[in-house]
């Protein structure tokens, strides 16, 4: 990358734990003296959240897998000039719930628009800025979708409400990304206890960035 930043993007199926665990590891990054924000895709920024509540909107189950992507890739071109590549060019790391990836395996791979059409889509958007590292937490749909239905602090949006069809698909689209870019997306046993899925992030991230 042209800068001094560091990028890790978090991937998972629908309740793998990401949010949780990217909390932990930002507190303890800033507690070994690094620059940390915490971000999240869709959103992340005034016109990506509101961009964000019309695609997870329960009342908008009409709409095209198309369309889905396209709000996506805008989402995340402004979410990127607004507040990624400012934070990379200061030297921060950044840590970002979910990224391109979702929109590879969600749209497509499991909506079957085509990994490289997403692929295309995103590029346009993003240019040639990809994270450092990719994390993916590893987890079968029902026990994802298990811990939503158990917790009731988490926003239930339009895509929980998908069939059990849908979530086995974009866990093998991650499945496939993961062969596509070995070397970016690592896996981590995402059924393990919170405490120990976050130290295996700790020590990936660790080992491999810091």
């Amino acid at each position: 990358m042209a800068n001094n930043g560091i990028f890790v993007s978090f991937e998972g199926p629908e309740g793998a734990g990401k949010t949780t665990a990217i909390l932990n590891i930002s507190e303890r990054l800033q507690k070994e003296g690094q620059r940390v924000i915490v971000t999240r895709e869709p959103g992340g920024i005034r016109i990506s959240e509101k961009i964000r509540n019309i695609i997870l909107d329960n009342e908008h189950e009409e709409m095209d897998g198309r369309t889905e992507a396209l709000l996506y890739a805008a989402a995340r071109r402004q979410h990127l000039v607004e507040k990624i590549e400012p934070a990379l060019q200061q030297g921060m790391i950044v840590l970002c719930d979910r990224f391109i990836d979702s929109s590879l395996s969600y749209q497509g791979f499991a909506r079957g628009l085509g990994i490289q059409e997403v692929l295309a889509i995103n590029e346009f958007a993003i240019g040639k800025t990809m994270p450092d590292l990719t994390v993916f937490f590893d987890i079968t749909p029902e026990d994802g979708l298990s811990r939503i239905v158990n917790n009731d602090s988490r926003e239930q949006n339009r895509l929980d409400n998908e069939s059990l069809q849908f979530h086995h698909a974009v866990y093998e689209g991650y499945q496939r990304l993961l062969q596509i870019y070995p070397e970016r997306i690592r896996s981590i046993d995402a059924s393990l206890p919170a405490n120990e899925v976050a130290e295996n992030v700790w020590k990936l991230i660790y080992s491999q960035l810091i």
